[in-house]
Parts: C-alpha cells; sequence; structure tokens
C-alpha cells in the first residue's frame, strides 16, 4: 500500500471532471500542463482563462517535501503559524547535512553527533505536526520522493530547487521557499504565476553512450540557464515514451538548471513499470484508469506550435553525450567536441576526481549502466587513475545495488562509496587540499557546476556528464579522453577500447531494504515538547520582521552593486554555513559574501557609506541596522537562480536591507523575497544600472500608492548634492502587496487567525 493513497484516490476520482471543465472554459484542447494545474485550483474555474506568463493564480498542491536545510527554517516559521497539524501530506528528508570526507558508514556516524541537535529537532516537531521523517541516511529528498510519493498528475511542491526531479514521474513538482511551505502546510492556497509551457519533442530512441542525462545537457545549451524562468517544460513524442521513469526524473531533475518552474513527461508504461518495481500497483491501477488525462490531448501532439508558447526538437537517435562547463551548466559541449574545447579554453586536462550519484543520477539503471563500464575496466585489469566517489541516492537503491554487484564492481577498480546524501553536490565535501586553491578539473554527474559550489576552491573546473561518461573518465585520468572513440591501456600492456555501457531500467530480482529509514508521526502530537536553547548557534527561534512603516524609503545605504551572475549560492554560501541553516542570525553573516562588487572587482569587500572604510558585506549590512539606516542591493540578470534556499531573501531581510533592485530574477528567488518582505524591483531601463555610483544614497517613492503595474520611482541622490531619477518597475499583486504592508507573508497568516 503506497503513502496517502486516499488523497491520490481523491485526485484521480476529480480529474477527469475537472479537466472537462477547464477544456471547455479555455474552449480548446489542453496540454499536459493545463490539465494538471487547472485541476488544482484552490477554488473553482475563473470567468476567463488565465493568461500564460501574466496570471498571478491560487492553486492547492497534494503534498509538501522538505530537505533538513531548507526545514529548519521552513519549521520554525511554521511554528508561528498557530497550526496544530500539516494540512496536506508534508515529509523532511535528512540529506543535506552529511559531510563526505571519508566513506558512507564514518560520515553517517560523524553527521548523527555533529547534527544531533538539528536532527532531533527535525525529528520532534516532525513528530508534533504531523510530518512525515526520513532519518539521516535514508537518501536524498528527491529519489526517496520518486521512489514513495510522486504520482502521475499529481502537484506538490518542496523546499528545494531540485523538487522538480518528480517530473519524471508524471507530476508537477515545483522548488519554493519555506514560506510558500507553510503557506500549504497551514491550509492556504500557494501562488504562482501561470506560466509559460515550452514543449520539447523526442523523437528517435537513444542509443550507445547516449542517456537521458544528455537530453538536458543539450537542452540546457539551447535554452540557456534562464531560458525556462517563469515557464514549464513538458516532454512529449515517442522518443518520450522510450526513456524509462528514472532517466525522466534525471531529465526533469536538471531542468531546475535551465530556470525552469518545472518539467513533466506522459503518464506511460515506464511509469507504470517503475510504480510496480516500487510496490505501488494501487497507484498505477488509478493511472492506467485516467491515462488519458495524463496526457496532453491529441491534437495537441498532432500541432504542438498551436498549444505550446515554444517547441523544441530533439532527435534522440543522433544525440550525442555531451560535457557541461565548467562554471555554468548550460556551457554544452558534445562529446566529439570536448577535446578540442579543453585544449582552446586551457582547461586543466587531467582529472582530478570523478563523482557519481547525486539526486540527479543515483538510480540502479545510472548505476548498472556505470558499473558495466567499471567491470570492462577490471576485466583489462586497470583501475581509476583519477579519485573515484559513488553516492546512491537511496537507502532502497543502495541495499539493491550492493546486492546486485553493481556497488562492488566499482570498489573494484578503486572507487570510494559515500552516504546516500548530497556530500559533494552541494558542497559538503571535505575534499583535502581544496584549500590550496590549485587549478583542477572535476567531472561529476550532478546537476550544478557554480564557481566554488562543491569544494570551495574557485579554480575547480567542475564539469557535468552521465554516470557512465564520468566512470570512463575516472579510468582514463583524464577529461579530454573520449571513451567513443579512444583507446587504454590494459594490464598486458595492449590497448583496448571500452564498448558501449549496457544496463537494465529495473532490477530483475526487485527492489530489497532491510530498513528505508522511515519515522512515521505521532497520531496526536500535542503533547510533544520541542526544545531550542537560547544559547543555541545551531537553532534560533524566529522573530517577526517589522511591518512597513508607511512611508517611502528615503535615502538608503547601498550596500552593495552586485556585477554579473549571483546565484543563490553568491548570496548564502552552502558548504560550511550549513550547519547555521537554524540560526538566521549566524547564517546572516555569509550573506553575499560571494557577490563581485562592481566598484572594485572583489568579493565579500564594500565601502562603508558611513565609515568610509572597507569592510566585509555582512558588517556592514549590520552596521547600518544598527544606526537605523536601511539599504539596498542592486544586482544584474537572472538574480538569485539556483537553489531555492530563502535564506538569501531572509539574511537580507534580517540585516536591514530594503531593496533589492536588478535586471531581472529568477523566480523562486524572486518570490521569496516578497515573501520576507524585501521589496523586489527590477530596472525598467537596464542601462540605469550603470548610473549607480558606490556613495549614492537611494530613494524609493511612490510606496504609499503602492499598486499592481504601476512603476516606483528611485532617485539617486549623489555625494556631490545633485540628484537624479528613473522608474522602477515590479511585479507585485494586491495579495503580495498585502505581505510587503505587513512585514512578510507570515505575519499575514498570523493575523489571519486573530481576524
Amino acid at each position: 500500500m503506497p503513502f496517502d493513497i486516499d488523497m491520490i484516490r481523491r485526485v484521480y476520482r476529480q480529474l477527469p471532471g475537472k479537466v472537462a471543465e477547464a477544456r471547455t472554459l479555455l474552449g480548446r484542447p489542453l496540454t499536459l500542463t493545463e490539465k494538471i494545474l487547472y485541476s488544482h485550483l484552490s477554488e473553482k474555474l475563473p470567468e476567463n482563462a488565465y493568461s500564460r506568463g501574466a496570471d498571478y493564480v491560487d492553486f492547492a498542491p497534494d503534498r509538501v517535501a522538505m530537505q533538513d536545510a531548507t526545514a529548519q527554517m521552513a519549521l520554525l516559521q511554521f511554528m508561528q503559524a498557530g497550526r496544530q497539524k500539516v494540512a496536506v501530506p508534508s515529509t523532511v528528508h535528512c540529506d543535506h547535512l552529511i559531510q563526505a570526507e571519508v566513506d558512507a558508514a564514518t560520515d553517517l556516524s560523524s553527521a548523527l553527533e555533529t547534527n544531533k541537535e538539528v536532527f532531533d529537532f527535525l525529528s520532534s516537531v516532525s513528530n508534533k505536526y504531523g510530518i512525515g521523517f526520513w532519518k539521516p541516511g535514508a537518501g536524498i529528498i528527491h529519489q526517496v520522493v520518486l521512489e514513495n510519493y510522486a504520482f502521475p498528475g499529481g502537484l506538490m511542491i518542496g523546499t528545494d530547487s531540485h523538487t522538480v526531479n518528480a517530473g519524471g514521474l508524471g507530476m508537477l513538482a515545483i522548488g519554493v521557499g519555506g514560506a510558500d511551505a507553510v503557506d500549504v502546510m497551514a491550509g492556504l492556497p500557494w501562488e504562482l504565476k501561470f506560466p509559460k509551457i515550452i514543449g520539447v519533442h523526442l523523437t528517435g530512441q537513444l542509443s550507445g553512450w547516449a542517456s537521458p542525462k544528455d537530453v538536458i545537457l543539450k537542452l540546457a545549451g539551447i535554452l540557456t540557464v534562464s531560458g525556462g524562468t517563469d515557464r514549464i517544460v513538458e516532454y512529449f513524442g515517442p522518443g518520450a515514451e522510450s526513456i524509462s521513469c528514472t532517466g525522466k526524473g534525471t531529465i526533469c531533475n536538471m531542468g531546475a538548471e535551465i530556470g525552469a518552474t518545472t518539467s513533466v513527461f506522459p503518464y506511460d508504461d515506464k511509469m507504470k513499470a517503475y510504480l510496480m518495481a516500487t510496490k505501488r500497483s494501487d497507484v498505477a491501477v488509478y493511472a492506467d484508469q485516467y491515462r488519458a488525462e495524463l496526457q496532453a490531448d491529441p491534437e495537441v501532439l498532432e500541432n504542438p506550435a498551436s498549444y505550446f508558447d515554444q517547441v523544441v526538437e530533439i532527435n534522440l537517435s543522433e544525440l550525442e553525450p555531451h560535457i557541461n562547463g565548467p562554471f555554468t551548466p548550460d556551457k554544452a559541449w558534445p562529446i566529439s567536441e570536448f577535446k578540442k574545447a579543453v585544449v582552446d579554453n586551457d582547461y586543466p586536462a587531467t582529472l582530478s576526481v570523478g563523482l557519481i550519484g547525486s539526486c540527479t543520477n543515483s538510480s540502479y539503471e545510472d548505476l548498472d549502466r556505470a558499473a558495466s563500464v567499471a567491470k570492462q575496466a577490471k576485466a583489462a585489469g586497470v583501475s581509476v587513475l583519477s579519485e573515484f566517489t559513488i553516492t546512491p541516492g537511496s537507502e532502497q537503491v543502495r541495499y539493491t545495488v550492493d546486492r546486485d554487484g553493481q556497488l562492488g564492481a566499482f570498489t573494484d577498480i578503486g572507487g570510494v562509496v559515500l552516504a546516500n546524501a548530497c556530500g559533494p553536490c552541494i558542497g559538503q565535501w571535505k575534499r583535502h587540499n581544496a584549500d590550496k586553491q590549485e587549478k583542477n578539473s572535476i567531472i561529476t554527474s550532478f546537476n550544478r557546476n557554480f564557481s566554488k559550489r562543491n569544494d570551495g576552491n574557485p579554480n575547480t573546473h567542475a564539469f557535468v556528464a552521465s554516470p557512465e561518461i564520468v566512470t570512463a573518465l575516472a579510468i582514463a585520468g583524464r577529461i579530454d579522453f573520449n571513451p567513443i572513440t579512444d583507446a587504454l591501456v590494459d594490464a598486458n600492456g595492449s590497448a583496448f577500447k571500452f564498448t558501449a555501457p549496457e544496463g537494465v531500467e529495473l532490477p530483475v530480482k526487485g527492489f530489497d531494504v532491510k530498513d528505508a529509514g522511515y519515522q512515521a508521526p505521532s497520531e496526536d502530537g500535542s503533547q510533544v515538547k520541542i526544545n531550542v536553547s537560547p544559547t543555541s548557534d545551531r537553532l534560533q527561534l524566529l522573530d517577526n520582521f517589522p511591518a512597513w512603516d508607511g512611508c517611502d524609503f528615503e535615502k538608503l545605504a547601498l550596500l552593495i552593486k552586485v556585477k554579473g551572475k549571483c546565484t543563490t549560492d553568491h548570496i548564502s554560501m552552502a558548504g560550511p554555513w550549513l550547519k547555521y541553516r537554524g540560526h538566521l542570525d549566524n547564517i546572516s553573516n555569509n550573506m553575499l559574501i560571494g557577490a563581485v562588487n562592481a566598484f572594485n572587482g572583489k568579493t565579500n569587500t564594500v565601502v562603508n557609506q558611513l565609515l568610509k572604510t572597507e569592510m566585509p558585506v555582512p558588517d556592514s549590512a549590520r552596521y547600518y541596522k544598527q544606526q537605523g539606516l536601511g539599504s539596498i542591493v542592486i544586482g544584474e540578470d537572472n538574480y538569485g537562480e539556483g537553489s531555492s534556499r530563502e535564506h538569501a531573501a531572509m539574511e537580507p531581510r534580517h540585516l536591514g536591507v530594503k531593496v533589492v533592485l536588478v535586471k531581472s530574477f529568477a523566480r523562486i528567488h524572486e518570490s521569496n523575497l516578497k515573501k520576507q518582505g524585501v521589496l523586489a524591483l527590477r530596472f525598467a531601463n537596464l542601462s540605469d544600472y550603470d548610473r549607480i555610483q558606490a556613495d549614492d544614497r537611494i530613494s524609493i517613492s511612490g510606496l504609499t500608492t503602492f499598486m499592481p503595474g504601476v512603476p516606483l520611482q528611485l532617485t539617486l541622490h549623489h555625494a556631490d548634492g545633485t540628484a537624479s531619477s528613473f522608474p522602477v518597475n515590479h511585479t507585485y499583486n494586491e495579495p503580495q502587496i498585502e505581505w510587503f504592508k505587513m512585514g512578510s507573508a507570515l505575519n499575514l497568516i498570523k493575523q489571519s487567525l486573530v481576524d
């Protein structure tokens, strides 16, 4: 029996009627995306169809998922919401706080000791409020969700940008900030701008070294890191049907790297097989019954250009393996061109480390195909020339591939199996000698490869590829090795070439596990006590953010003008800072320390306008706050891309930042800023970014008549006594303006209890 079968049954029984009503409202056939969204409206259908890319809409998600790093702040906020129990099925997954250093057993034991206070807190809060709790070692949130909770046609939100992984099982799964999760867990609607829809038509069939990973690596090169912003990617076509369920999950997972709201595949026999293999035959029966509603209407498939906002064609039969990077996941190289790219760009050709696994590529199929490469190396009498690590995605996968021999194939050639956790993918990697900041190359089957993300070294050139390509390159010890065309030398001194990897989608003997790591909550959590020590440096109860004072912002201090790419990693680094994710004041000491100052080209060095001295960004912000002076942050394009971490919005709010003004935002970060009461603005004229000088004081007027669609006015007060003004845009609707006025969305929830 799967989890929450009554909820799933209810969703399916209501689906045909809701889809029929939506089809009548729109007066045309529907995409799969539209079917799922319109069937999850929090209220009845509107009088007119929603406008894609324009209208904000309230939805009612079926469930919420949280990982341990983001769950801390989400649950600290939920504790303030005044609810006795979560309103929808919700889970917490302990996967981020396990640091990779030695091996699985050693690292897990160390994490349990180091993070005991946090794990105990998450366990007790989950127990109190009816939340399912997945213990440390159970696996990575997205793999566990795919194995246990995702279902075709459902809608879920999760406090991690790679929540989108569940699209591989036909679910619209969307990454959000903790405040959004609090809304849904408190029984309130969840708001989203109705997305545009990109249709990706897949034809042909993968073969040889090409894998599902290469589909999204190629698409990232086509659409770039911002090409999916405010859009859902919907895959369709005969090629989609040929890809395994977990392969579909890989593709959807990395949709976050093109900024997509989420990605989704239509229900098919590959999904049915996965549901059956993961002991969810009940769900498969319902999905089969409502299969027509879990796919786009036939007319859409016949004429996709008339129903999607953009259509991309990819022929899987012609698809080459890709290697993407370094420093950005959308720099896409077909493997046939990569050797030249290494030379032309002076990338370090020696491969220091190959890393496979993560939430993106740790399925049974992934590890089986990679193991087939490892077995060829063993047969040739060779081992890896690079360091080589393997991160299983869940305890169920780990137990099964240990039973079936894939883990042994990796360790036989020198691989090290790490804990079932995120580890190096998110910077939880105690990489030896990384502090030397030597120029080097690594290659992973992960999703992101931003500068310093994996090991803190800005000179680590991180590349992304499929697990089988990573394994082959780790054996060769070079990133310029092409396993399709190049030969290695075996133990006898003879040349040998790899044959194409092979692997099965699902274990022949079925999945198995002794202890999956799940802890069910108490039926009645009213007696569960939650203790947070006032002297803890890991956890801190939250205070309310102050409400808007009713006045325009006058002469704010310019905290930093950011130059170039500024991801949430730049705004709120992970790695060693993960330990403070439950302590807002402590983690605020990392605010914007990775952002590049446009005036001096340095990171974490700004001139404080009051003291006239250089100092770290958080220190300068704290000083302004102590003096009662608000501040403003200026940024460029796609500001806040990457992880969903709302700390990147809460830290500026906590340290007195009133406004973030940029050329454009990544979707989740803009929403997080709004939820926390920070004024999120955009340049009306992008060239106005260049007008802002280091010693300017900045005013924002028009707030007393703040309304949707009406620009605000920004005034620069220059050091020479002159001033200049220009308009700035925003995307606030009326409810979001109320968040701003109340000081945060959470304040509005609490007010609703009083009313």
